[in-house]
């Protein structure tokens, strides 16, 4: 018996989760749409016919319920049935979601087996996770009162919001003020004393100017004080000196003048691998034709306003705002390294990156 069987950690309460597992439009938005069936209680139609994995639409019955731990269905997909159970379990750091499926009557072949299973992890660790965000966000109220936060939306026009955003502002407004006012007092005080910073300089060109009169003079004063004319032929020395600094400057130029050869260029080529409902797949594939590995090499890509990674394979990253730095290990010569990378999107209609690149050279494919 083949079944197929994926969990994942959440950093949302159950109360949450069960919602988006039983509410029908929270549930087309992260897995398929759903319809109720008429007439039948507890029982639901998902179009879920051409997803991966999928041959038809599936029809579910609820079998048990026990909120907000268990929920039991029974499926039938075009004359297969299977047992659905979606268990859900409070953890420390928010909860665990499992789900498990049983077929009962008829089976999946492999490939359909490993196209179901990709679809379903694929819905639980990218878009689900999105859809809670999401939801969280839409739950939580920006408000600050005196009795703290709350977890009830906020009605758009209602005085209070109205309110807080003038107070905010004029919040804004005050430290304005008061930025610009420090501003003008600094300024103040340092346009008061441009005589000695501008005097400061003046001094400086005077000893630089002397100090090689100095030092050329130098060796004639030293002779004149001498009583007999024998120790002036020191001077010979100091001319003697002079060729040894020639030299020796000659082969630091020699040495300048002959760099190491740079590295080639290394290539890269962007490629969405699949597209999804608040969120893609992203794939980067560096290439390095030269004949020596390159060991220090940085992609960046641009992702879109709003939009965020996941789960990346092949590379350390990280995330400065829209910017997405990738290195890693060193790409041998004549090889390749892919970086995939998951990207959540604030919008139902994932956006592709904005820009990459590999050494500061453009990327491939965008």
């Amino acid at each position: 018996m083949i079944e197929i069987g994926a969990y994942v950690d959440l950093s949302h309460p159950p109360d949450r989760v069960w919602l988006a597992l039983t509410d029908r439009e929270l549930l087309g938005r992260w897995f398929a749409e759903a319809d109720m069936v008429e007439g039948v209680p507890d029982r639901l139609l998902l179009h879920t016919a051409g997803l991966p994995g999928f041959d038809a639409d599936v029809e579910v019955e609820v079998t048990e319920r026990r909120v907000p731990e268990l929920l039991s269905l029974r499926c039938d997909e075009a004359g297969r049935l299977t047992e659905l159970t979606c268990a859900v379990a409070a953890t420390k750091q928010g909860s665990r979601l499992t789900v498990r499926e049983v077929p009962t009557h008829g089976s999946w072949s492999e490939e359909q087996h490993e196209s179901r299973e990709q679809q379903l992890r694929q819905a639980l660790t990218v878009r689900l996770p999105a859809i809670l965000d999401w939801l969280a966000f839409q739950q939580v109220d920006l408000r600050r009162g005196e009795a703290g936060m709350t977890t009830e939306l906020p009605v758009l026009g209602a005085a209070g919001p109205a309110r807080a955003r003038r107070r905010r502002r004029a919040a804004v407004a005050g430290l304005a003020a008061v930025v610009l006012v420090a501003g003008l007092v600094a300024w103040l005080t340092l346009s008061g004393e441009p005589g000695p910073s501008a005097a400061a300089p003046s001094p400086s060109p005077t000893p630089t100017t002397q100090s090689p009169s100095m030092a050329a003079a130098a060796p004639t004063a030293a002779p004149k004080a001498t009583p007999s004319a024998r120790p002036s032929r020191s001077a010979t020395p100091t001319t003697t000196a002079r060729p040894s600094r020639t030299p020796s400057a000659k082969p630091s130029r020699t040495s300048t003048a002959a760099p190491p050869p740079p590295p080639s260029p290394l290539a890269a080529r962007y490629d969405t691998d699949s597209s999804r409902l608040f969120g893609y797949t992203g794939e980067v594939v560096v290439d390095n034709p030269g004949t020596a590995p390159a060991d220090q090499w940085v992609v960046v890509v641009t992702l879109a306003e709003g939009s965020s990674v996941d789960d990346v394979e092949g590379a350390d990253w990280r995330q400065d705002g829209q910017a997405i730095t990738f290195s890693g290990l060193a790409v041998p010569a004549g090889g390749t390294r892919t970086i995939r990378f998951d990207v959540r999107d604030s919008r139902p209609k994932a956006r592709e990156p904005e820009g990459c690149t590999v050494g500061g050279n453009p990327c491939a494919g965008l």
